[in-house]
């Protein structure tokens, strides 16, 4: 169990193909700083169809992107018809 799997769920929750969060509302979200531990937990976020993209330190603010094998899976999902 990773500290930052609230962020995770709430990433994955999200749905959007891109979006970007400040580093206080990933604190807020997350219970917890962000810190350095951030940069290695990461690659946790693939689990949940999402990358970690740019992340700039003067504007604290980090932007997630889904993952692409993600999307393409949501969007081939064939529709149910109701008879």
């Amino acid at each position: 169990m990773s500290k930052y799997d609230t962020l995770w769920e709430y990433i994955r929750k999200n749905g959007s193909p891109a979006f970007q969060l400040t580093f206080q509302e990933i604190a807020d979200i997350a219970g917890v700083p962000l810190d350095h531990s951030f940069l290695q937990s990461k690659k946790e976020l693939t689990q949940y169809g999402y990358q970690v993209g740019k992340i700039s330190m003067k504007e604290q603010t980090v932007i997630f992107h889904q993952l692409p094998s993600h999307t393409e899976a949501v969007s081939s999902q064939p529709c149910k018809r109701k008879n």
